[in-house]
């Protein structure tokens, strides 16, 4: 049985440094990984990586040890991005990706992000049969069969390149706008990428914590209560935009020209204005994605279509869809012509380029849409299942639509709120929205009466 301490979700298998997760458990999991990937693809490499995390260094040899323990090549990447990483198993042909992170968490915490061969995360039936491994005995190689390391230094070069290629991206445009960008990397991986790209595109950069050694100043998640240093910049050095990222570089948050973060869902809002001006098609978003969203997509004459939170479940739904654009309400955005997965680079080069389309300043594109007040707020995790709570709001709100695909989503024409289990922190997630503070704060406040009836 998994140490209880770890959480173990689509997004991989994460947990508290010293508390669960440690050098033995990184072993194990990447060694199950390696005899999976090759069993199932029959690609000898693995494409490994790691975020800035201060424990990265470590549990990074342990699994490139591991990996070779079980005949797997290791085409090496050493410190990257999560998306940089998926795209360098497409490019090549590996039989998956393993990433060391734990993206939006704080620093005591890491994690393994499992990639298959398709650069997209594994799904649950692909999650089990590789823990399957751990109990039922991994297959190690014998000491001539053990796998090579190589490295791959020009991973992010190519992530660039082909985010500056994309026929949504003008870069001769953007360039001629000379824009004035802040960023803070959160001495996350992003200080390895944005800057470049920033330069890249003719900008003059105001940067903070480019630093890739993981001691995150302030929470790394980029919400706009932990983005108070990142507005201060903003305002100081008359900025266009202002660009936050997560540790592991696949969430972009936005501060306007004024100085006030907007909040996630205008990343992916944003994105979509850009990409359904030049194809129409539908659009994929999860289920905690705010109603920006689906004004962009409404405004483009085409429709949204929501599925579970989780990357892998997005992505999944987009192929399946066809759909032209996709993402989370928490900063991702997702381009299949790039390659299924959210992209901060892509994201801040698709800002950047709707800032050409359209020249009114991001404070003014946010103050000319309809406005909503989106609430995420955060319970601890109960013991026992959740459907007792579930009951309790579908019960308090008979008139709401009721959607169960995650956890239970109820929704009406103006509003909604969203109750499920996070798969990457123990803690029950409540987020709502409405078109004022005090409607979605009274759904959250209903939410949390659902939950506490049954904790």
């Amino acid at each position: 049985m998994p140490d209880p301490r770890l959480m173990i979700s689509v997004s991989g298998i994460r947990g508290r440094v010293g508390f669960g997760f440690n050098p033995t458990v990184v072993a194990s999991y990447a060694a199950a990984f390696g005899a999976w990937a090759r069993a199932a693809g029959g690609a000898r490499s693995v494409v490994l990586g790691r975020d800035s995390r201060v424990t990265g260094p470590l549990f990074h040899s342990v699994a490139c040890a591991a990996l070779q323990s079980v005949g797997v090549d290791v085409i090496d990447l050493g410190l990257t991005t999560t998306p940089t990483l998926q795209m360098a198993v497409e490019h090549h042909s590996a039989g998956g990706g393993l990433c060391i992170t734990a993206s939006h968490n704080p620093v005591e915490w890491n994690a393994l992000k499992f990639i298959g061969p398709d650069g997209l995360f594994l799904d649950a039936a692909a999650g089990t049969a590789m823990r399957s491994l751990i109990d039922g005995g991994i297959p190690y190689a014998t000491w001539d069969k053990l796998g090579v390391v190589t490295q791959d230094a020009g991973a992010i070069a190519r992530h660039l390149d082909a985010v500056l290629a994309l026929p949504y991206v003008n870069a001769d445009a953007i360039r001629a706008r000379k824009f004035s960008v802040a960023y803070d990397a959160c001495r996350g991986a992003g200080g390895a990428i944005i800057p470049e790209l920033l330069e890249r595109l003719g900008c003059a950069v105001h940067a903070i914590n480019t630093e890739t050694d993981g001691r995150f100043p302030r929470p790394p998640e980029p919400v706009p209560e932990n983005l108070g240093d990142l507005e201060r910049l903003v305002l100081e050095s008359g900025a266009d935009v202002g660009f936050a990222t997560d540790p592991d570089v696949d969430r972009l948050a936005i501060v306007a020209n004024g100085g006030n973060a907007i909040g996630e869902d205008y990343t992916l809002a944003f994105a979509c204005r850009v990409v359904l001006r030049h194809r129409k098609g539908h659009v994929v978003a999860n289920l905690s994605t705010s109603q920006v969203v689906d004004d962009a997509v409404r405004a483009a004459g085409q429709k949204l279509i929501h599925a579970p939170v989780g990357e892998v479940n997005v992505a999944q739904r987009m192929r399946a869809e066809g759909a032209v654009v996709g993402g989370e309400g928490n900063g991702g955005v997702i381009l299949p012509e790039l390659h299924l997965g959210r992209d901060a680079p892509l994201a801040v080069a698709l800002t950047l380029q709707l800032l050409v389309d359209d020249p009114r300043p991001v404070s003014t594109l946010v103050a000319d849409s309809p406005r909503y007040v989106i609430i995420k707020d955060k319970l601890p995790r109960t013991d026992g299942p959740l459907d007792g709570a579930y009951a309790a709001l579908q019960a308090a709100f008979p008139d709401a639509s009721a959607g169960t695909d995650d956890g239970l989503r109820l929704t009406w024409s103006d509003r909604w709120i969203h109750l499920r289990p996070s798969g990457t922190e123990a803690i029950i997630r409540v987020i709502a929205e409405a078109p004022t503070r005090d409607g979605a704060a009274e759904l959250i406040a209903r939410g949390r009466e659902a939950v506490a009836g049954v904790s």
